[in-house]
Protein backbone atom coordinates (compact mmCIF):
# COMPACT_ATOMS: atom_id res chain seq x y z
CA UNK A 1 0.00 0.00 0.00
CA UNK A 2 1.15 3.48 -0.82
CA UNK A 3 0.75 6.94 0.66
CA UNK A 4 1.33 10.34 -0.89
CA UNK A 5 3.74 12.76 0.74
CA UNK A 6 3.65 16.46 -0.14
CA UNK A 7 6.34 18.89 1.05
CA UNK A 8 5.36 22.54 0.56
CA UNK A 9 8.14 25.08 0.24
CA UNK A 10 8.20 28.75 -0.58
CA UNK A 11 9.32 28.15 -4.18
CA UNK A 12 8.49 24.49 -4.87
CA UNK A 13 5.94 21.85 -3.87
CA UNK A 14 7.47 18.36 -3.91
CA UNK A 15 5.31 15.26 -4.00
CA UNK A 16 6.02 11.54 -3.89
CA UNK A 17 4.41 8.13 -3.71
CA UNK A 18 6.01 6.31 -0.78
CA UNK A 19 5.70 2.64 0.18
CA UNK A 20 5.47 1.31 3.74
CA UNK A 21 9.26 0.84 3.91
CA UNK A 22 9.88 4.53 3.24
CA UNK A 23 10.94 3.98 -0.36
CA UNK A 24 9.98 6.58 -2.95
CA UNK A 25 8.24 4.99 -5.92
CA UNK A 26 7.47 8.11 -7.94
CA UNK A 27 8.11 11.85 -7.59
CA UNK A 28 6.70 15.09 -9.02
CA UNK A 29 7.11 18.78 -8.24
CA UNK A 30 5.38 22.02 -9.18
CA UNK A 31 6.16 25.71 -8.58
CA UNK A 32 4.75 26.97 -5.30
CA UNK A 33 2.14 29.75 -5.59
CA UNK A 34 2.97 30.78 -2.04
CA UNK A 35 1.23 34.17 -2.14
CA UNK A 36 -2.18 32.72 -3.06
CA UNK A 37 -3.82 30.30 -0.61
CA UNK A 38 -6.40 29.04 -3.12
CA UNK A 39 -3.83 28.39 -5.83
CA UNK A 40 -1.69 26.56 -3.26
CA UNK A 41 -4.62 24.31 -2.37
CA UNK A 42 -5.35 23.68 -6.05
CA UNK A 43 -1.72 22.73 -6.73
CA UNK A 44 -1.65 20.27 -3.82
CA UNK A 45 -4.87 18.63 -5.05
CA UNK A 46 -3.40 18.33 -8.56
CA UNK A 47 -0.23 16.72 -7.25
CA UNK A 48 -2.15 14.18 -5.15
CA UNK A 49 -4.32 13.26 -8.13
CA UNK A 50 -1.40 12.88 -10.53
CA UNK A 51 0.67 10.83 -8.12
CA UNK A 52 -2.24 8.59 -7.11
CA UNK A 53 -3.38 7.70 -10.60
CA UNK A 54 -3.30 3.94 -11.17
CA UNK A 55 -2.04 3.14 -7.65
CA UNK A 56 -3.65 1.94 -4.44
CA UNK A 57 -3.11 4.98 -2.22
CA UNK A 58 -4.57 4.97 1.30
CA UNK A 59 -3.73 8.50 2.56
CA UNK A 60 -1.90 11.73 1.87
CA UNK A 61 0.31 13.75 4.19
CA UNK A 62 1.06 17.45 3.73
CA UNK A 63 4.20 18.97 5.27
CA UNK A 64 4.51 22.75 5.50
CA UNK A 65 6.55 25.25 7.46
CA UNK A 66 4.40 26.78 10.17
CA UNK A 67 2.36 26.10 13.28
CA UNK A 68 -0.01 23.15 12.90
CA UNK A 69 -2.73 22.37 15.43
CA UNK A 70 -2.55 19.26 17.62
CA UNK A 71 -5.16 17.47 15.49
CA UNK A 72 -2.97 17.83 12.39
CA UNK A 73 -5.77 19.57 10.57
CA UNK A 74 -5.30 23.36 10.53
CA UNK A 75 -2.39 25.70 9.90
CA UNK A 76 -2.33 28.40 12.58
CA UNK A 77 0.36 30.40 10.81
CA UNK A 78 2.77 29.82 7.92
CA UNK A 79 5.58 32.37 7.56
CA UNK A 80 6.11 31.94 3.83
CA UNK A 81 2.62 30.92 2.71
CA UNK A 82 -0.64 32.90 2.72
CA UNK A 83 -2.25 30.70 5.43
CA UNK A 84 -3.67 32.10 8.67
CA UNK A 85 -5.90 29.75 10.72
CA UNK A 86 -6.38 27.73 7.54
CA UNK A 87 -8.58 24.59 7.93
CA UNK A 88 -6.45 22.87 5.31
CA UNK A 89 -7.31 19.25 6.09
CA UNK A 90 -11.05 19.82 5.80
CA UNK A 91 -10.62 21.71 2.54
CA UNK A 92 -8.43 19.00 1.00
CA UNK A 93 -10.58 16.07 2.20
CA UNK A 94 -13.58 17.76 0.57
CA UNK A 95 -11.75 17.54 -2.77
CA UNK A 96 -9.64 14.37 -2.40
CA UNK A 97 -11.10 10.96 -1.54
CA UNK A 98 -8.33 10.17 0.93
CA UNK A 99 -7.63 10.70 4.63
CA UNK A 100 -5.36 13.76 4.97
CA UNK A 101 -2.78 14.66 7.62
CA UNK A 102 -1.20 18.12 7.94
CA UNK A 103 2.22 18.27 9.60
CA UNK A 104 4.97 20.77 10.28
CA UNK A 105 7.77 20.23 7.74
CA UNK A 106 10.52 19.81 10.33
CA UNK A 107 8.38 17.28 12.23
CA UNK A 108 7.80 15.35 9.01
CA UNK A 109 11.52 15.32 8.20
CA UNK A 110 12.40 14.27 11.74
CA UNK A 111 9.86 11.46 11.66
CA UNK A 112 11.35 10.19 8.39
CA UNK A 113 14.81 10.13 9.96
CA UNK A 114 13.46 8.31 13.01
CA UNK A 115 11.61 5.69 10.99
CA UNK A 116 13.92 5.12 8.04
CA UNK A 117 17.13 7.13 8.49
CA UNK A 118 19.73 7.98 11.11
CA UNK A 119 17.35 7.44 14.04
CA UNK A 120 15.90 4.06 13.12
CA UNK A 121 17.72 2.22 15.94
CA UNK A 122 16.65 4.48 18.84
CA UNK A 123 13.40 5.37 20.61
CA UNK A 124 14.31 8.89 21.79
CA UNK A 125 15.69 11.26 19.14
CA UNK A 126 16.04 15.00 18.70
CA UNK A 127 16.69 16.48 15.26
CA UNK A 128 17.95 19.95 14.40
CA UNK A 129 17.78 21.13 10.80
CA UNK A 130 20.38 23.80 10.09
CA UNK A 131 19.15 25.57 6.98
CA UNK A 132 18.30 29.21 6.38
CA UNK A 133 16.91 29.03 9.90
CA UNK A 134 16.93 26.23 12.46
CA UNK A 135 14.11 23.70 12.57
CA UNK A 136 13.55 20.84 14.92
CA UNK A 137 11.74 17.60 15.63
CA UNK A 138 11.51 15.54 18.81
CA UNK A 139 10.66 11.85 19.10
CA UNK A 140 9.96 10.60 22.63
CA UNK A 141 9.52 6.87 23.25
CA UNK A 142 8.71 6.30 19.59
CA UNK A 143 6.14 9.08 19.29
CA UNK A 144 6.45 12.47 17.63
CA UNK A 145 6.23 15.25 20.20
CA UNK A 146 3.89 18.09 19.19
CA UNK A 147 3.11 19.83 22.46
CA UNK A 148 -0.19 20.81 24.04
CA UNK A 149 -1.31 22.99 21.14
CA UNK A 150 0.55 21.26 18.30
CA UNK A 151 3.27 23.89 17.93
CA UNK A 152 6.01 22.26 20.02
CA UNK A 153 9.59 21.42 19.02
CA UNK A 154 10.30 24.91 17.64
CA UNK A 155 13.95 24.37 18.55
CA UNK A 156 15.15 27.27 16.42
CA UNK A 157 13.65 29.64 18.97
CA UNK A 158 15.44 28.25 21.99
CA UNK A 159 17.21 31.29 23.42
CA UNK A 160 20.96 30.89 23.87
CA UNK A 161 22.09 34.53 24.25
CA UNK A 162 20.53 36.96 26.70
CA UNK A 163 19.52 40.10 24.75
CA UNK A 164 21.26 38.69 21.67
CA UNK A 165 20.55 39.18 17.98
CA UNK A 166 16.97 39.97 17.01
CA UNK A 167 15.19 36.93 15.57
CA UNK A 168 12.35 36.87 13.06
CA UNK A 169 10.08 35.53 15.83
CA UNK A 170 10.44 38.83 17.69
CA UNK A 171 12.68 37.54 20.50
CA UNK A 172 16.42 38.04 20.86
CA UNK A 173 19.18 35.48 21.14
CA UNK A 174 17.48 32.48 19.51
CA UNK A 175 19.72 29.63 18.31
CA UNK A 176 18.41 30.31 14.79
CA UNK A 177 20.54 33.45 14.76
CA UNK A 178 23.70 31.55 15.70
CA UNK A 179 23.34 27.98 14.39
CA UNK A 180 21.86 28.40 10.92
CA UNK A 181 23.12 28.73 7.37
CA UNK A 182 22.48 32.47 7.64
CA UNK A 183 24.65 32.57 10.76
CA UNK A 184 27.36 30.64 8.93
CA UNK A 185 27.48 33.37 6.29
CA UNK A 186 27.67 36.07 8.97
CA UNK A 187 30.52 34.31 10.77
CA UNK A 188 32.31 33.77 7.44
CA UNK A 189 31.98 37.48 6.63
CA UNK A 190 33.57 38.32 9.96
CA UNK A 191 36.45 35.89 9.37
CA UNK A 192 36.99 37.29 5.85
CA UNK A 193 38.46 40.46 7.42
CA UNK A 194 41.26 38.47 9.04
CA UNK A 195 44.28 39.07 6.74
CA UNK A 196 45.60 35.53 7.23
CA UNK A 197 42.73 33.22 8.17
CA UNK A 198 40.20 34.95 5.93
CA UNK A 199 42.20 35.61 2.78
CA UNK A 200 40.34 33.06 0.64
CA UNK A 201 36.98 34.13 2.00
CA UNK A 202 37.81 37.74 1.20
CA UNK A 203 38.14 36.80 -2.46
CA UNK A 204 34.40 35.97 -2.44
CA UNK A 205 33.36 39.22 -0.74
CA UNK A 206 31.38 41.77 -2.73
CA UNK A 207 31.76 45.54 -2.46
CA UNK A 208 28.97 45.74 0.12
CA UNK A 209 30.74 43.18 2.32
CA UNK A 210 28.47 40.19 1.68
CA UNK A 211 29.87 36.82 0.72
CA UNK A 212 28.90 34.56 -2.16
CA UNK A 213 27.30 31.43 -0.62
CA UNK A 214 28.52 29.25 -3.50
CA UNK A 215 32.07 30.43 -2.90
CA UNK A 216 31.80 29.71 0.83
CA UNK A 217 30.45 26.23 0.09
CA UNK A 218 33.38 25.50 -2.20
CA UNK A 219 35.83 26.68 0.45
CA UNK A 220 34.17 24.42 3.02
CA UNK A 221 34.49 21.48 0.64
CA UNK A 222 38.16 22.37 0.19
CA UNK A 223 38.53 22.61 4.01
CA UNK A 224 39.74 26.18 3.83
CA UNK A 225 40.81 27.21 7.38
CA UNK A 226 38.76 30.42 7.33
CA UNK A 227 35.57 28.72 6.16
CA UNK A 228 36.07 25.90 8.67
CA UNK A 229 36.54 28.48 11.43
CA UNK A 230 33.15 29.99 10.59
CA UNK A 231 31.59 26.53 10.54
CA UNK A 232 33.09 25.77 13.93
CA UNK A 233 31.40 28.87 15.34
CA UNK A 234 28.06 27.54 14.13
CA UNK A 235 28.80 24.12 15.58
CA UNK A 236 29.80 25.59 18.92
CA UNK A 237 26.46 27.36 19.28
CA UNK A 238 24.51 24.28 18.20
CA UNK A 239 26.38 22.24 20.81
CA UNK A 240 25.31 24.71 23.49
CA UNK A 241 21.69 24.33 22.39
CA UNK A 242 22.00 20.54 22.38
CA UNK A 243 23.36 20.59 25.92
CA UNK A 244 20.27 22.46 27.12
CA UNK A 245 17.97 20.20 25.14
CA UNK A 246 19.67 17.13 26.55
CA UNK A 247 19.00 18.28 30.11
CA UNK A 248 15.28 18.39 29.34
CA UNK A 249 14.75 15.63 26.78
CA UNK A 250 17.63 13.18 27.41
CA UNK A 251 17.66 11.86 23.80
CA UNK A 252 19.74 8.87 22.79
CA UNK A 253 20.61 10.60 19.53
CA UNK A 254 20.85 14.07 18.05
CA UNK A 255 20.38 14.11 14.27
CA UNK A 256 21.73 17.13 12.39
CA UNK A 257 20.06 17.93 9.07
CA UNK A 258 19.62 20.87 6.70
CA UNK A 259 22.04 22.41 4.25
CA UNK A 260 24.78 23.01 6.84
CA UNK A 261 24.79 19.27 7.61
CA UNK A 262 26.36 18.67 4.19
CA UNK A 263 29.65 19.48 5.94
CA UNK A 264 29.41 16.07 7.67
CA UNK A 265 32.03 15.45 10.34
CA UNK A 266 33.30 19.02 10.01
CA UNK A 267 30.08 20.24 11.65
CA UNK A 268 29.61 17.25 13.99
CA UNK A 269 33.04 17.69 15.60
CA UNK A 270 32.47 21.21 16.98
CA UNK A 271 28.91 20.31 17.98
CA UNK A 272 30.13 17.34 20.02
CA UNK A 273 33.01 19.32 21.56
CA UNK A 274 30.74 22.19 22.58
CA UNK A 275 28.10 19.80 23.88
CA UNK A 276 30.65 18.14 26.17
CA UNK A 277 31.86 21.52 27.42
CA UNK A 278 28.35 22.65 28.30
CA UNK A 279 26.37 19.54 29.25
CA UNK A 280 25.26 19.28 32.87
CA UNK A 281 26.63 16.54 35.13
CA UNK A 282 29.22 15.54 32.54
CA UNK A 283 30.49 12.02 33.07
CA UNK A 284 27.65 10.94 35.35
CA UNK A 285 25.14 9.70 32.77
CA UNK A 286 25.34 8.23 29.25
CA UNK A 287 26.08 10.70 26.48
CA UNK A 288 23.91 10.86 23.34
CA UNK A 289 25.26 10.09 19.91
CA UNK A 290 25.36 12.65 17.10
CA UNK A 291 24.70 11.79 13.45
CA UNK A 292 24.11 13.48 10.12
CA UNK A 293 20.63 13.08 8.63
CA UNK A 294 20.47 10.44 5.90
CA UNK A 295 17.37 11.24 3.85
CA UNK A 296 18.36 14.82 2.96
CA UNK A 297 15.84 16.40 0.54
CA UNK A 298 13.48 13.39 0.58
CA UNK A 299 12.80 13.49 4.31
CA UNK A 300 9.78 15.81 4.12
CA UNK A 301 7.79 13.76 1.62
CA UNK A 302 8.76 10.44 3.20
CA UNK A 303 7.83 11.58 6.69
CA UNK A 304 4.55 13.18 5.60
CA UNK A 305 3.55 10.00 3.75
CA UNK A 306 4.40 7.73 6.66
CA UNK A 307 2.50 9.88 9.16
CA UNK A 308 -0.51 9.87 6.83
CA UNK A 309 -0.33 6.08 6.51
CA UNK A 310 -0.27 5.69 10.31
CA UNK A 311 -3.27 8.01 10.58
CA UNK A 312 -5.23 6.04 7.97
CA UNK A 313 -4.44 2.72 9.63
CA UNK A 314 -5.71 4.04 12.97
CA UNK A 315 -9.12 5.03 11.60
Amino acid sequence: MYAVGIDIGGTKIAGAIVDDEGRIVSQLSKPSPASNAQHMEDTVVELIAELSEGRRVIAAGIAAAGFIDKDQSSVYYAPNIAWRNEPLRDKLEARVALPIVIENDANAAGWAEYRFGAGRNVTHMTMLTLGTGVGGAIVINGELFRGGFGAGAEIGHLRVVNDGLLCGCGARGCIEQYGSGRALMRFAAEVSHDPVLGQHLAAHRSLDGTLDPVGVKKLLEAKDPGAISALQSVGSWVGIACASLSAVLDPQLFVIGGGVAAAGDEILRPIRASFLQNVSAKGFHPEPDFAIAELVNDAGVVGAADLARRHAESL
